[in-house]
């Protein structure tokens, strides 16, 4: 896959784009069908947005998306990351298999409570949000409005 959440099924652009400019369809492209790749990249570039996975190396244990069925075999190097990367200050999980796979043996944080996490020498914040599937049940508008209050001022 060339980008992040490129299935039309998975809310993740549709609430950026409701977030950032009141437009679940900002960067849906109609007559092709898909996600505009180009205007996400700029977009990202210009708020200062970063993505990444949680695990290196994954297993699908079914033939499906679903994160249940998700063995993580190597999770990122979240220490060797802060480290080479020392502008990053708050991590945000879309989900809670992503936020269990950075916390390793803690406690997976609720949703929207910002968790002091320290790693790679040093203190950043985690943030859990739903996640964007739209197999998660929680409707688009409450999605954004939950991610809304972190971009608050972006």
């Amino acid at each position: 896959m060339p980008f992040y959440y490129p299935n039309p099924n998975n809310d993740f652009w549709r609430v950026m784009g409701v977030v950032f400019f009141a437009d679940a369809n900002h960067f849906w492209d109609a007559d092709a069908r898909c996600f505009r790749m180009q205007q996400i990249i700029d977009f990202l570039t210009e708020k200062h947005i970063a993505m990444g996975d949680t695990a290196q190396r994954v297993r699908r244990l079914r033939d499906n998306a679903s994160d249940k069925f998700l063995e993580i075999v190597e999770p990122l190097d979240l220490n060797q990351l802060l480290l080479e990367n020392p502008s990053i200050t708050t991590i945000i999980a879309t989900g809670e298999k992503a936020a269990a796979t950075i916390v390793g043996d803690s406690q997976v944080p609720a949703i929207g409570v910002p968790t002091p996490l320290h790693r790679g020498g040093r203190d950043v914040t985690l943030l859990r949000m739903p996640s964007t599937s739209r197999a998660y049940p929680l409707p688009l508008a409450k999605k954004a409005a939950t991610y809304a209050t972190i971009f608050q001022g972006s």
